[in-house]
């Protein structure tokens, strides 16, 4: 399929949900009380989401600051940590935040007896705010720390030898190198955070914190009111758009796979103390989460949840629709990169084939679940006969931007170094891929599937229109949970869904590697 085709396929089928979003909008009443203050919607989740990054981009600058300049054992397994904070599933975070700072966490354990019980704080504007904070900031450090691996050993030399202090390296050489990223990340996480959805819907604690995502998914599954719904998902999708449109001119993200300087000009005693006590506080606020997870999760609650069929049934869906969206997403990325690589110097058609990347960013999760909805019942399909199929799709879409970001730019640089040798031995597109991109590809594949089959493991916006008792994955079982007030059960699904997801970021990458080497 080539790169053309598939923009083209993916255009069609968004164009096809972005129809039927209007036309059900325009035909269907409205009883009007989902969208009665949607003002207060739009303005809500403006505001957590601007906060959200300001602070995230914050927290990331100084992470990847401080691992900068940090060696230490065990410095390879944070980095690689980090990595995993883009797609590690929400509601792991939300149950570990529960775990600590819930009625019957451990933060209370501790306080109450000393009469500073903290209640349910994690609940409301600022528990959204948190949660936000630790999965975003996590992963605009690991972008952060790839742009001040990658300045110059030339630029470190000079500066040493002219005796920079700590700050004015940091303001010439560090920031210099981290600004043109700053854009491109911040309206990323903004967008994350805008269109957020599990977290939201989990510690939000009421209407008061309500969001456009959620408002979403209550007027459909709560109220059945379709047209207040598909009027939300279209204010929803012109904020998304307003901010995309811009957010497409500015510099991408660093990948994971870029050129590393060796050279390392350690900061003063007193500052590298400093710097060491700050990055054990904030590694702290990302890891006390995932082992409250492991801790509160692998005990009895574990063997209940393992002895119910429902749990092996929503266990089994997961998995093939993750391993299914991962091939697609990777499929589509792949036919993608490669048109883009022979089309070099294009670039009015180099845009146009990297406009369906935006597809996730621009039509978020329950949006795009919104439209597949309303779809199947105008085709006359039953949603639990569409169920499966729209999970593949949508979720191959959801992960598409993160796919194609980890494989296009080690692909077209290997299509432009060998440029001249494809030409002159004449080889086909297959002949190309076989003997010269796949055996040196194997890391970037491992980590797109592994960033897709995790997106899929872990989504809840997706599956929150389609979910029933008959059809469940795990996230929509784990979230059932949590309105049963089975918080052992919840907790259990959250540990069994972190170490899924941990083991994909540790295995499938290690396993490509290998099996490209193995054709060398």
């Amino acid at each position: 399929m080539s790169g053309a085709t598939i923009a083209l396929a993916i255009a069609i089928l968004i164009a096809a949900l972005l129809t039927v979003l209007w036309t059900t909008g325009r035909s269907m009443p409205t009883t009007g009380s989902s969208v009665a203050n949607i003002g207060h919607l739009v303005r809500m989740s403006a505001i957590q989401a601007g906060l959200s990054t300001a602070l995230s981009i914050f927290t990331g600058v100084i992470i990847a600051w401080m691992l900068d300049r940090l060696r230490f054992p065990g410095r390879g397994l944070v980095v690689g940590l980090l990595s995993t904070a883009l797609v590690l599933p929400s509601l792991v975070i939300v149950s570990g935040l529960l775990a600590i700072w819930g009625r019957n966490g451990w933060a209370n354990l501790f306080l109450g007896p000393l009469g500073l019980p903290t209640g349910s704080s994690i609940f409301g504007f600022w528990g959204i705010i948190t949660a936000h904070v630790i999965l975003n900031g996590a992963f605009a450090g690991r972008i952060f720390i790839d742009r001040l691996a990658a300045i110059p050993s030339e630029k470190i030399k000079l500066g040493r030898s002219l005796g920079l202090s700590s700050w004015r390296r940091f303001a010439i050489i560090d920031a210099s190198a981290l600004v043109s990223s700053i854009p491109g990340v911040a309206a990323t996480v903004f967008l994350l955070c805008f269109t957020s959805f599990a977290i939201v819907l989990t510690l939000g604690g009421g209407p008061a914190n309500q969001t456009l995502e959620v408002a979403i998914y209550q007027a459909v599954r709560l109220d059945f009111d379709l047209g207040a719904a598909v009027n939300l998902a279209l204010v929803q999708l012109l904020v998304c758009a307003v901010i995309i449109i811009p957010a497409t001119t500015l510099s991408p993200p660093a990948t994971l796979f870029g050129r590393r300087s060796t050279l390392h000009w350690p900061e003063p005693g007193w500052l590298t103390v400093l710097q060491a006590a700050l990055l054990a506080a904030l590694l702290f606020a990302f890891i006390a989460p995932l082992a409250a997870v492991l801790a509160e999760g692998m005990g009895p609650a574990l063997l209940a949840v393992l002895n119910q069929p429902a749990f092996w049934a929503a266990s089994a869906t997961s998995l093939w629709i993750g391993v299914a969206s991962a091939g697609l997403a990777l499929a589509l990325a792949l036919g993608l990169a490669m048109a883009r690589g022979l089309l070099s110097t294009s670039k009015l058609p180099r845009a146009l084939l990297g406009l369906p990347v935006f597809t996730y960013l621009t039509v978020p999760a329950v949006v795009l679940s919104l439209g597949f909805f309303l779809l199947a019942r105008q085709l006359g399909l039953p949603p639990s006969n569409a169920a499966p199929f729209v999970l593949v799709i949508a979720n191959a879409l959801l992960a598409l931007p993160f796919v194609f970001a980890a494989i296009a730019p080690p692909l077209e640089a290997l299509s432009a170094r060998h440029e001249k040798l494809i030409r002159s031995l004449g080889l086909s597109s297959f002949a190309q891929w076989r003997h010269i991109e796949w055996p040196l590809m194997g890391r970037p594949i491992g980590y797109a599937l592994a960033v897709a089959f995790v997106f899929s493991l872990g989504d809840l916006g997706v599956i929150s229109l389609f979910g029933t008792s008959e059809f469940s994955t795990l996230p929509w079982l784990m979230y059932r949970a949590f309105g049963a007030y089975r918080t052992n059960d919840a907790e259990a699904i959250a540990a069994i869904l972190l170490v899924l997801s941990v083991s994909t970021f540790i295995l499938i990458p290690k396993l490509f590697d290998w099996l490209t080497h193995a054709h060398d």
